[in-house]
């Protein structure tokens, strides 16, 4: 999926644990299948998962986790990844890397949810809860940006993939978006990547949520993104009482959607069947949901 991506496999991952975890060097160890674009998994034994950066970004996330995941989970509603251990460059592997205690869950497809109700009140919830802790100390988050910021490079990509996409329905959501008042508070902790990759549901609830490496201090609206990204269109609602989220904040909310989509559609469309599929979705969802309120 990316140029400057490490090299991978099981071999790789067992001499890691060899060396830095010889306690566990001889526990089962399988590659976890996942769309995932920053970092590769693999389950060792029943409770644990080793998780590792496939590119440097995201290697620089990994202190960073274990850090605030556990200063993070008492105040959240859901589990949260539990850092167990840290690992260092070795083997030829470059970067530093993590074990984490395993969490059930089954993933959500996009806009295709058993409880979507239920989900959607889980979901606002956390999301609530996330932005009500204490940022003291808090990093910027990696989406942390206004999202006028992001204005060139949206309409570049509306430009390239105007033959898979509405290219004016895609420009309306957004030019709305940027018309929209900025956040007038103060920076609050958010996700910032509430995708269905990085949700684990158990009997069609919230169970989980993990992969915070774009953690850190932004605008609530970029937690927004999982009303288009996870929910059908008639949770939203649901969703959006949860948050408390006015007017402004999910209409900008709703460009932080298009605009990460777009991003992902331009990038992995011949590389990422998976995400290039769910964010053709967001687009068609934050283009109809705009048309039935405008």
């Amino acid at each position: 999926m990316h140029a400057d991506e490490a090299d991978i496999d099981v071999s790789l991952v067992r001499r890691l644990v060899a060396s830095r975890f010889p306690r566990w060097a001889g526990l089962p160890l399988v590659e976890v299948p996942s769309a995932g674009t920053s970092n590769a998994m693999y389950r060792l034994g029943e409770d644990m998962v080793v998780r590792l950066p496939r590119v440097a970004g995201a290697a620089d996330d990994v202190s960073k986790e274990h850090q605030w995941l556990p200063r993070l989970a008492p105040a959240l509603p859901v589990a949260v990844p539990v850092p167990l251990g840290s690992g260092t460059p070795a083997e030829g592997y470059p970067w530093p890397w993590s074990v984490y205690r395993w969490l059930d869950g089954e993933v959500p497809a996009a806009g295709r949810v058993t409880d979507p109700g239920s989900l959607a009140r889980d979901l606002g919830g956390f999301v609530a809860a996330l932005h009500r802790i204490d940022t003291a100390g808090g990093p910027r988050s990696y989406r942390s940006e206004p999202l006028a910021a992001r204005d060139a490079a949206a309409r570049r990509a509306i430009g390239e993939l105007r033959t898979v996409v509405d290219a004016g329905a895609a420009t309306a959501v957004w030019d709305a978006a940027l018309r929209a008042p900025s956040w007038p508070g103060p920076a609050v902790w958010i996700h910032a990547d509430l995708q269905p990759g990085n949700l684990l549901l158990a009997g069609g609830r919230l169970g989980a949520v993990i992969d915070f490496g774009c953690l850190g201090l932004g605008d609530p609206a970029v937690d927004l993104i999982a009303a288009w990204y996870v929910l059908p269109a008639g949770a939203r609602d649901t969703f959006r009482a949860a948050t408390g989220a006015d007017d402004a904040t999910w209409t900008r909310g709703r460009g932080w959607a298009l605009s990460i989509a777009l991003a992902e559609l331009d990038y992995y469309r011949e590389t990422n069947p998976v995400m290039a599929g769910i964010a053709r979705h967001v687009i068609h969802e934050v283009t109809a949901d705009h048309h039935r309120t405008a």
